[in-house]
């Protein structure tokens, strides 16, 4: 088990931050169903929101339950507010190096402590979900209502599965390097995604 976990923590350290922009090959979603699939692919695709999701979600287990389920609806909310302002034409800077800034605090959060403090952890995760979900616009931008609305259906029920799934994971595990394993995984997946972003 701890040898496929690491073996899939070497693959987030590949430098494909641009995949997660191109779950359709490129093509702007025009149906609902497209929409939908766009938006279910695009942080399964993109790694460097991947390895954040697992790590949050690893992160919000810490937590009691409410306070948990607080900061992942802060995330979600946070990130069709980012989604928003990139199509209102609002920047947030260099947001894939915020991204994969994300990701790397994340990890160092996993490594140096044993619980974020509730409210660090949802004003964190609502920090991440503007700068994560001002990247998923991207893939919507004069896209139309419709695919639109079911792109952001499909981001908010991966992503929030996803974290769920994580936090369900580690709440029901016992195993003590579960925490620091995904604290390593994504403390070097978020320093690779960082260098790869600032120099591209």
């Amino acid at each position: 088990m701890r040898r496929q976990f690491f073996a899939l923590s070497l693959m987030a350290l590949l430098p494909l931050p641009a995949a997660a922009h191109h779950p359709m090959d490129g093509a702007m979603p025009e149906t609902l169903w497209q929409g939908f699939a766009s938006g279910i692919g695009h942080p399964v695709i993109g790694l460097d929101h991947l390895v954040f999701l697992l790590a949050a979600g690893v992160l919000a287990a810490a937590l009691p339950r409410n306070q948990a389920f607080r900061a992942i609806a802060g995330f979600l909310a946070a990130g069709m507010a980012g989604l928003a302002l990139h199509m209102a034409g609002i920047g947030l800077g260099m947001t894939e190096a915020l991204v994969a800034a994300s990701v790397l605090l994340a990890g160092l959060a996993l490594l140096i402590t044993k619980c974020v403090p509730a409210p660090a952890l949802l004003l964190g995760f609502a920090l991440a979900g503007l700068f994560h979900g001002h990247a998923f616009a991207e893939a919507v931008i004069g896209a139309e209502a419709t695919p639109i609305i079911a792109y952001l259906a499909g981001l908010a029920v991966i992503q929030g599965g996803l974290m769920l799934g994580a936090m369900a994971l580690a709440r029901a595990t016992s195993a003590q390097w579960l925490r620091p394993a995904m604290g390593a995984a994504a403390s070097l997946a978020g320093l690779g995604f960082l260098v790869v972003a600032l120099i591209a």
